[in-house]
């Protein structure tokens, strides 16, 4: 996948279009994430030994075609290019040429 926890993304379909946020898990079996803030839902919870019963909201996974990851200097939707540096593999912004993974 071109998305990893932590990255900054940008919802470019769907309901939440144009919402920003951050990767808070990445589901790659499936190729979904959860953003923070987007596709939030109302799921409706039984009370357990430590919780309180009620409606909770929280961020559903969305599918990873609909995101597309902000270049970390221009804050821009970009696309990802992956190249070795040094032996290693890094993911680099198409648009400007920058290394994303440090």
């Amino acid at each position: 996948m071109f998305v990893k926890t932590g990255d900054k993304v940008r919802v470019i379909s769907g309901k939440d279009k144009g919402k920003e946020g951050t990767v808070t898990k990445a589901l790659p079996k499936t190729d979904q994430v959860v953003v923070e803030g987007v596709h939030i839902i109302k799921k409706h919870q039984k009370p357990s030994a430590g919780q309180q019963g009620g409606i909770v909201e929280k961020a559903a996974p969305i599918h990873v075609s609909n995101v597309a990851l902000l270049d970390p200097e221009t804050n821009e939707p970009t696309k990802v290019g992956v190249k070795v540096e040094d032996g290693k593999r890094v993911r680099y912004a198409k648009k400007s040429g920058n290394v994303i993974d440090k």
